[in-house]
């Protein structure tokens, strides 16, 4: 695994802020939520994963350059 340049980790902070909304793409994890659950951004790491609650009660990351969301608001 590539992890990201600290500028890298500032961009992705930028891209979500804590609070926005996403919506899970891909993610490769058998626990993964269902593709399309959506969830509340509560950080971003120092390896550039974010952070979400989504609404199902999972809490797992999207893993930088594995996993894939998209800001839906």
């Amino acid at each position: 695994m590539n992890f990201p340049g600290k500028e890298t980790v500032e961009g992705i902070r930028k891209s979500y802020p804590v609070g926005c909304r996403v919506e899970l793409i891909r993610m490769d994890d058998a626990q993964a939520p269902p593709i399309g659950t959506k969830g509340t951004v509560i950080g971003v790491d120092d390896i550039g994963s974010v952070m979400v609650r989504w609404d199902n009660g999972s809490g797992l990351s999207v893993a930088y350059g594995e996993d894939l969301c998209r800001r839906c608001d």
